[in-house]
């Protein structure tokens, strides 16, 4: 008797299995050919304390300077510390860039970011600092937004000794550091801190996604529903729920857009955050702000990340990135 039951056990598990690679396979088959990368048959997720802790050991890996660019380290009273690059033979004054990395507000650390950062910064003639902030579920909601908050107006003030113009600085971010970017400048709009731009990198906007079905086809591959409802309870102090009253909680929350910064707003349409980013581009619209929002085909989310270097549609993607903060930081707004 007890061998019948192993074997019906053994018999179960091997079904679901089957069942679950099935699945896999049908997601992996919806990204095209070029952006599949062994990796995507994964299924990795955050979930856990003990998950969390793994992908803190794993990602993201340091990441080195390219050439060209000086980066130095400087503490933030009443924040953490921050990464500036200034590229050499920089003509002052110029605009500059507030970098939140990304990471899900529970992973992440801004030398994860040291090759993108000092490319942005080579290539476009700027000044980048990238912010280390708090993370969650240590730090949860507001310790980010202020450690960031911190590096934005350290960076206002310090803007003539860095050669930095004013009236040309812009937030920017991807995935959590999107969202979190998004907050800032509503946040510094609120407080009469100018920004002239927001670069927001497929941002995670929305905490009330974790309470929607997922759309079909989205959301499957690298972070997904569970690390999605796992990062934004962690980040919330609480699991998201219908009413959430705290400003800046959520950006997509916040119900009056006029007067915000122009945007740029890029997502792929198998990103589980795609139609909380689409959604919020056309509501920024409806205000009166200005919005560029790029739909990528096939993308899934952070898929430039690893294929930039070598997939076309990436390159381009990640092309348009810095051609929209090349595009945002050219327009000044009052200081």
């Amino acid at each position: 008797m007890g061998s019948r039951y192993r074997r019906a056990a053994l018999a179960g598990t091997v079904a679901l299995a089957a069942r679950a690679l099935a699945r896999r396979a049908r997601h992996v088959r919806a990204v095209p050919p070029a952006l599949r990368t062994p990796d995507l048959w994964l299924p990795l997720s955050i979930g856990s304390g003990a998950e969390l802790r793994i992908g803190r050991r794993l990602f993201p890996r340091p990441t080195e300077p390219v050439a060209g660019v000086e980066v130095t380290r400087h503490d933030v009273p009443g924040g953490q510390d921050v990464f500036v690059y200034e590229p050499a033979g920089r003509a002052r004054p110029t605009g500059a860039l507030l970098w939140v990395h990304g990471g899900g507000t529970v992973i992440g650390r801004p030398e994860g970011d040291h090759d993108l950062c000092s490319r942005m910064a080579r290539d476009l003639g700027i000044v980048v600092v990238s912010a280390r902030y708090r993370l969650a579920p240590e730090h949860p909601f507001p310790a980010a937004l202020d450690d960031l908050t911190a590096a934005l107006r350290r960076l206002r003030d310090e803007a003539g000794a860095l050669g930095v113009d004013p009236a040309r600085i812009a937030v920017g971010g991807a995935s959590a550091g999107g969202g979190l970017a998004a907050a800032v400048v509503q946040r510094a709009h609120d407080e009469g801190v100018p920004v002239a731009f927001q670069l927001l990198v497929y941002p995670m906007l929305d905490d009330r996604t974790v309470l929607r079905r997922s759309p079909a086809g989205r959301g499957h591959l690298v972070w997904t529903p569970r690390s999605n409802a796992y990062a934004w309870t962690a980040y919330l102090g609480h699991p998201p729920r219908a009413d959430e009253l705290r400003p800046y909680a959520a950006p997509a929350r916040r119900l009056d857009l006029a007067g915000l910064p122009p945007a740029w707003i890029g997502v792929g349409d198998l990103d589980l955050f795609h139609d909380e980013d689409v959604a919020y581009a056309r509501r920024l619209e409806a205000a009166g702000v200005p919005v560029e929002l790029h739909v990528e085909r096939g993308m899934y989310h952070a898929a430039e990340l690893e294929l930039q270097a070598t997939v076309a549609p990436m390159r381009a993607f990640q092309q348009r990135v810095f051609d929209a903060l090349a595009a945002g930081l050219a327009t000044t707004r009052p200081a």
